[in-house]
């Protein structure tokens, strides 16, 4: 069985009166791809951001292999590889492309933005760019500007970012949001291509997507986990239906 990547403990994180993760457990294989699901305030964006340290918790611990990164801001997380994808798409939209993923690549090394015009003439940070976007399927779309980009393509770069990182977790947040069905099921394709490259943590609503590429899935109700379990167990899991008000569909 593999190691767990990163563990959390006994995670708490209020807003005022309201406790939006109440003492969450939870383990992330190393490998795995693992998936948060639950209705609409359930905690699992407040929960994936206490895991990149956009948030910090109230109470609890975290550590990614094997060391406590609870008291870590992100940056100091990104550098030792842990990156996130947003809910909503965040890329500098007014940039290409190549010159999106280039930022990524650059700031992961430690340059400053400050030297970005001469850079975008450094092979040192187009290279690996370009190569990221051609892994993500946008080989040939590097010259776009973001804004001028489909909405998939530009959840596409959001990743690709990610991916400049280098990292050895991957945060998702409803990565097929507002997607149609032709740009979810590409989505979900070049998704299922990164499983067993990089152990990925996935936020999503989208139960086609989830029941496709999860290998274990971890169900949120109220700021608790209420199972995890193999996508089969979790299925037929009593307790999870109820939680989804007896929608079958839903699962």
């Amino acid at each position: 069985m593999a190691d767990a990547l990163l563990e959390v403990r006994r995670l708490v994180k209020s807003f005022g009166g309201l406790i939006a993760t109440n003492r969450v457990d939870l383990e992330v294989l190393d490998g795995e791809t693992h998936a948060i699901i639950g209705p609409n305030g359930a905690g699992k964006t407040t929960l994936i951001a206490q895991f990149a340290g956009d948030l910090h918790p109230d109470q609890g611990t975290i550590t990614f292999a094997g060391r406590d990164v609870t008291a870590l801001a992100a940056p100091a997380r990104s550098h030792l590889g842990i990156a996130r994808s947003f809910q909503i798409t965040s890329v500098f939209r007014e940039f290409t492309a190549l010159d999106n993923v280039a930022l990524a690549v650059q700031a992961h090394a430690g340059s400053s933005f400050a030297f970005w015009r001469p850079a975008r003439a450094d092979r040192a940070l187009r290279d690996p760019a370009r190569a990221m976007l051609e892994s993500v399927g946008l080989g040939a779309r590097g010259d776009v500007v973001a804004a001028n980009l489909a909405h998939g393509e530009q959840r596409q770069l959001e990743i690709a970012m990610a991916l400049a990182t280098r990292p050895r977790l991957l945060l998702l947040d409803e990565p097929v949001a507002g997607m149609g069905l032709d740009e979810s099921q590409q989505m979900i394709r070049f998704l299922g291509s990164l499983k067993g490259r990089h152990t990925m943590v996935l936020v999503e609503h989208d139960m086609d997507a989830v029941f496709t590429l999860a290998d274990r899935i971890s169900v949120m109700l109220y700021g608790r986990i209420i199972a995890t379990g193999a996508p089969e167990a979790i299925r037929a899991n009593e307790e999870v239906r109820r939680a989804y008000l007896g929608d079958e569909r839903a699962l």
